[in-house]
């Protein structure tokens, strides 16, 4: 059984072919964010990403024709639980209007997936998308009555690191309590509890660390301020395309920027620096999230290839538990071991209901 499965991140695009549980290969494609700003919305992007699939495929030899199965990366439809998800007409509507609130470049692994398996009348999936939703009630709450946290991160390569970390420990991920860091184009910092993310920061809303494409927290009365004199559309850009490294010094290029920091540049030095700082801060609140009873803090994600991020973070956050690194992701070999599972019986497939996980408690309906 032939597998395409597609990755869309905030500044690549990863694509991978399996033969059953063989990779055959895998490749990513680096985007900076000048290319990608070009487009005014994420979903803007999918003819441009799409020829970025088909260049792929060519370079290898693959003939689109020949795969099986096509596995998407999602997000920004409404809410989900975790598993597998056949991609259908309605996922893929909700997934383009961005129903669940959000506009994360995850959502065009299932645009595409949807594109090519309606073409070529072939079973398609999504796996854990960034929408997945099993926070506790009290991270849901905010001081506005009514308005709700999200939960939207890195689900996909945080569970299957979690789940990796677990088998090192002999033990299974339900069992256990991490808090997992995916530090990339974006970041976002999780508490992990016997299975279920009850908490984490919310990378693409503006909320957690800043990161090379995003803006991350800002106080409210700023963020006020700052739209007095700009537009709504350029805030919500920032907090997935346009914010940190973009907004600071044109370019989401983390290689560059580091550069200008080891060459002396005062002004890179101190934001990769507060960069970490941050990554820091929210590892500590995910730590009291789990009160103080954190296994390990696992880091992974293509930016802890930088040794000074892992220091960094050992420096401050060892003393909570410690600090293990998995560099780069396991989110290829996730969708496709999930996906194959389903496809031979092993595990069930969910339907998606067009209704969030979350709708709200019983005394928002009063009155």
């Amino acid at each position: 059984m032939r597998l395409l499965v597609i990755n869309p991140g905030s500044t690549s695009t990863k694509v991978s072919i399996f033969d059953d549980d063989r990779n055959i290969f895998t490749e990513s494609i680096f985007h900076d964010a000048p290319e990608l700003l070009k487009y005014s919305t994420v979903s803007g992007q999918l003819p441009f990403r799409k020829q970025v699939v088909l260049e792929i495929l060519s370079r290898h030899g693959i003939d689109i024709s020949s795969v099986d199965v096509f596995i998407g990366r999602g997000g920004c439809a409404y809410s989900q639980p975790a598993g597998v998800m056949e991609i259908d007409e309605r996922l893929f509507r909700d997934t383009c209007g961005d129903a669940g609130g959000s506009d994360h470049p995850a959502k065009l692994g299932v645009m595409l997936a949807y594109e090519f398996g309606t073409e070529y009348h072939r079973p398609m999936f999504t796996v854990n998308p960034t929408n997945v939703d099993e926070y506790c009630d009290l991270a849901r709450i905010t001081g506005i009555s009514g308005v709700y946290r999200r939960a939207q991160s890195h689900v996909l390569n945080q569970k299957g690191i979690a789940r990796l970390h677990a088998e090192k420990l002999g033990k299974r991920y339900e069992e256990c309590a991490f808090i997992v860091c995916h530090i990339d184009g974006g970041i976002t910092v999780s508490a992990h509890l016997n299975g279920r993310m009850i908490d984490g920061t919310e990378g693409a809303g503006g909320d957690g660390p800043f990161t090379p494409t995003r803006l991350g927290s800002i106080p409210v009365m700023e963020t006020a301020r700052y739209l007095e004199t700009h537009a709504p559309s350029e805030l919500e850009a920032m907090c997935s395309r346009s914010g940190g490294f973009v907004s600071h010094f044109g370019t989401s290029d983390s290689e560059k920027v580091h550069k200008m920091k080891e060459n002396g540049d005062m002004h890179a030095a101190l934001v990769w620096d507060a960069m970490i700082y941050q990554i820091c801060k929210s590892i500590g609140a995910m730590a009291a999230v789990l009160g103080g009873k954190a296994e390990a803090i696992l880091l992974t994600g293509g930016l802890v290839r930088f040794s000074d991020i892992v220091d960094g973070i050992r420096e401050r956050c060892s003393w909570i538990a410690p600090v293990s690194v998995y560099p780069g992701e396991v989110e290829q070999e996730e969708m496709c071991h999930e996906v194959l599972s389903v496809m031979r019986g092993e595990k069930s497939s969910r339907k998606y209901t067009g209704e969030p996980v979350f709708k709200g408690f019983p005394w928002d309906s009063e009155g």
